[in-house]
């Protein structure tokens, strides 16, 4: 069988629909979670394997910039070599990488564990949807990337919560034993559950994987690095300009070359570049937003890690409500009105947010703006998949799940560099009243973004125009009839 038809080998029962919702979801969720799961975790670390401010900050870095790199090449090899077997691949070196951070001696181990781990997510969450939308009828994708959506939405915005509560009550070393059995169950899951299936199959891209990882190596080097070593550091200032100078050959090189890693003639799509503006926009807000808002309840209001984390609930824990009746709306009124909304109203929540905040603001203050914030989320991620998919033919939801995954991770670091230099110019760690004047600043900026992301949503052409899209076999009977 070649591997163009092996796409369409698609499970037709629904326990296979099932099956890859539930392997897909937890897959997704562990892979998310690892993004900000250890931020709360870092005080007990340093405690137990010493190091420098730098060292426990490249415990974070270490993952955000192996993951973010590699995206669009893990979804790539997956394209060229198969995708479940690449996904397999990819948890068993984020199941393994788990394993080894837990057990790390010292905290060069741990650094260097994380940087592996970032690998493996990197390899194996672009496939979570090319997987996905294989197994799941195209009329019932909506709700399938509503709960897809709603999981990967509570990990990233429960990591703080997770990691507090874990190390407040057994270790820190849980946050990454978590992982361990996950991954050993999903792999003969994955093995048994799963139909293979391949992109084009066209050969790897070797130049085009080289200039877009060296690309985003830079950029997302120096944006993680910048607020801490300053944005006039030489190599902060130097990974920046490289990164850039790459990308942009990278670019160009995908314009001319015959079988590119990323075809440029995608952009030319209105639904796939707005969706994919839109999406890094929304993660800069809400990523640096989680950020500063976790130290918030902590740092000025006194809440310990769990209890900050169950105050967030409205926010974090409304994707599991509110997402899988999103991704029912975008099936049945197209995916447009339902990302732009959940933008609008996550702008609103954080401006509401930066509105109330002071030393002493009352929860019942803060409840209004974290469940605007909570229903916004929830509207922007199962839909927002969808888009990306049903944008593209069937042979490239791949590549287009990898690149849509790459600007988010780059949208969630520009989102932190961006906040933490807000928030420093205009206040700072010395006081309550300090902290407050630099994250009021820091929020509006992410209202402001995010709003700016409701916008480029409302660009996405309405569904009856991109019904032409349709699957691969519908575009490559318009191209004969055509040509």
């Amino acid at each position: 069988m070649s591997q163009q038809s092996t796409h369409s080998a698609q499970p037709a029962h629904r326990g296979g629909a099932v099956w890859a919702l539930v392997i897909t979801s937890v897959a997704g969720f562990m892979a998310s979670l690892d993004n900000l799961v250890v931020t709360t975790a870092l005080p007990s670390i340093r405690e137990d394997l010493g190091g420098a401010l730098h060292d426990l900050e490249w415990t974070v870095s270490a993952y955000t910039l192996t993951f973010a790199v590699l995206l669009m090449t893990g979804a790539a090899l997956g394209d060229r070599f198969g995708r479940r077997r690449l996904f397999l691949t990819g948890l068993t070196i984020f199941t393994g990488a788990s394993a080894a951070a837990a057990l790390a001696p010292g905290i060069d181990s741990l650094i260097a564990a994380r940087a592996v781990q970032g690998v493996g997510a990197a390899i194996m969450m672009p496939l979570t949807l090319t997987l996905l939308t294989a197994a799941v009828p195209a009329a019932k994708r909506g709700m399938a990337y509503g709960i897809w959506g709603a999981v990967n939405g509570l990990a990233v915005a429960s990591g703080p919560l997770i990691g507090g509560s874990l190390t407040e009550h057994i270790s820190w070393q849980w946050i990454f034993w978590l992982n361990v059995p996950l991954g050993l169950a999903l792999l003969p899951l994955a093995r048994l559950r799963l139909a293979e299936s391949h992109g084009t199959g066209a050969r790897l891209d070797l130049p085009g994987t080289l200039l877009a990882s060296g690309g985003l190596f830079g950029i997302v080097y120096g944006l993680v690095r910048g607020p801490s070593d300053g944005w006039t550091d030489s190599l902060v200032l130097l990974a920046l300009f490289t990164g850039t100078a790459l990308l942009a050959a990278f670019v160009l090189y995908s314009t001319r070359a015959k079988n590119p890693m990323l075809p440029m003639r995608l952009f030319r799509s209105r639904a796939f570049s707005g969706i994919n503006a839109a999406s890094l926009l929304m993660f800069l807000g809400m990523f640096g937003s989680i950020f500063l808002l976790s130290q918030y309840m902590q740092g000025v209001l006194g809440y310990s890690p769990t209890e900050a984390g169950l105050r967030m609930l409205p926010w974090t824990g409304m994707p599991m409500l509110v997402a899988p009746i999103a991704g029912i709306l975008s099936d049945r009124i197209g995916g447009r009105p339902v990302v732009a909304t959940g933008l609008f109203f996550q702008a609103a929540g954080l401006a509401y947010m930066a509105s109330v905040v002071t030393v002493d603001v009352s929860y019942a203050a803060q409840l209004p703006g974290l469940v605007l914030s909570g229903i916004g989320m929830a509207l922007f991620f199962a839909p927002a998949s969808n888009l990306v998919m049903s944008s593209v033919r069937s042979e490239e939801q791949g590549i287009a799940s990898g690149a849509n995954n790459a600007l988010r991770e780059v949208g969630g670091a520009l989102g932190i560099a961006v906040m933490a230099s807000i928030f420093s110019s205009q206040g700072g760690y010395e006081s309550g009243q300090s902290f407050v004047d630099g994250l009021r600043p820091a929020l509006v900026t992410g209202a402001a973004v995010v709003a700016v992301a409701g916008v480029a949503a409302l660009l996405i052409p309405s569904r009856k125009r991109d019904a032409v899209v349709g699957s691969s076999e519908e575009v490559r009977a318009l191209e004969t009839v055509a040509g």
